[in-house]
């Protein structure tokens, strides 16, 4: 975690982009999540704001309407797509024109098509490539086809390998295990655009013409693993599916720069993360929140006034030992669990 000085610098200081992810940051289900909004229209007068999503079944436009719905000032130029990001991989995989076998809907034929490819849904038409993205209405005649495309040898390309996509229902199955399927009848993995992997970030930061850009998202495994290989501070904030528990015991690769209970809290003074030792004991401290740490025995000292800073503290102090979750006694406390002790 990075330590920030105690003054009126918030994470928008020195930043001129930053770069959010929809689901978990800007909405839940159909309703924008409390402060958002707000937040991101007042980050957006100091900084450019940009809208980044794994999502391939929407278009930009599509999504830039949704956006707008919640009362965020956003054009379709200020969201970047898996499929956008994928097309510029495809662009360097195949000449200019070829005739390339589709997986998905709109929101990746449409892409496809205004760059001069042409789309096909049979492996019979001779692909020079296979490109696959979410769409419900991907079936198994569809993965068929790419399957019998792929054992030519052509490049694959996916848009993103997310298990999940959150529906209003619940959880169900997403992009990464139609991709998975497909890879199991061909035995070879795609080339993929979106989170985690580094192009969807690279299209933004091109895009937006940014240097020093932070990155907001609610999942370790796609928004931070990814912000973090493309070399940008990275924020969670926990409006959405990764909690107190999952950030205790991130590896080094899925850790963030900064913990965020929502985002009123970009403009405000980020907390330093204050860290001393009493013989042999380690103790970190954020504000009023403090945790020790002694041998494999981690516990909290003193709660706080904020659940957050408590947070911001176990987490220092566990990836500060050096050692997995699983070889450390953690206080239950830090994870959301009842019980533990001071």
């Amino acid at each position: 975690m990075t330590t920030r000085v105690a003054d009126d610098r918030t994470l928008l200081s020195g930043v001129d982009a930053v770069l959010a992810d929809l689901d978990g940051v800007v909405y839940r289900g159909r309703l924008a999540i409390d402060y958002a909004v707000d937040s991101l229209n007042r980050a957006s007068s100091s900084v450019r704001v940009g809208y980044i999503t794994n999502n391939a079944s929407r278009t930009a436009d599509t999504v830039a309407a949704q956006l707008s719905g919640y009362g965020l000032d956003v054009r379709a130029e200020d969201v970047v797509t898996s499929p956008q990001a994928a097309l510029r991989l495809l662009v360097d995989a195949v000449p200019a024109g070829s005739t390339v076998l589709v997986v998905g809907g709109e929101g990746l034929t449409s892409v496809v098509e205004e760059a001069g490819f042409v789309v096909t849904r049979s492996a019979e038409d001779s692909p020079a490539a296979v490109i696959q993205g979410f769409s419900p209405e991907v079936g198994w005649a569809q993965l068929a086809e790419a399957s019998y495309a792929l054992h030519t040898g052509i490049p694959w390309i996916a848009t993103n390998t997310d298990w999940t996509i959150p529906q209003e229902r619940g959880i169900a199955p997403g992009n990464g295990t139609l991709v998975s399927a497909v890879h199991s009848a061909v035995g070879r993995l795609p080339e993929v655009a979106g989170k985690p992997e580094t192009p969807i970030f690279t299209a933004a930061l091109e895009r937006f013409g940014a240097e020093n850009a932070l990155f907001i998202g609610d999942r370790l495994d796609t928004d931070i693993v990814g912000a973090n290989r493309a070399g940008l501070r990275s924020a969670l904030v926990l409006t959405g599916i990764d909690g107190a528990k999952q950030v205790i015991a991130a590896d080094a690769k899925s850790r963030p720069d900064f913990i965020l209970g929502d985002l009123r809290e970009l403009h405000e003074p980020y907390p330093s993360v204050e860290e001393h030792d009493e013989e042999d004991i380690h103790v970190v401290t954020v504000r009023d929140s403090s945790v020790a740490v002694r041998g494999t025995v981690v516990r909290v000292v003193q709660a706080g006034s904020d659940p957050v800073d408590l947070l911001r503290a176990g987490a220092a102090a566990v990836w500060g030992t050096g050692r997995a979750v699983y070889g450390l006694d953690i206080d239950p406390v830090l994870h959301g669990d009842d019980g533990g002790g001071v």
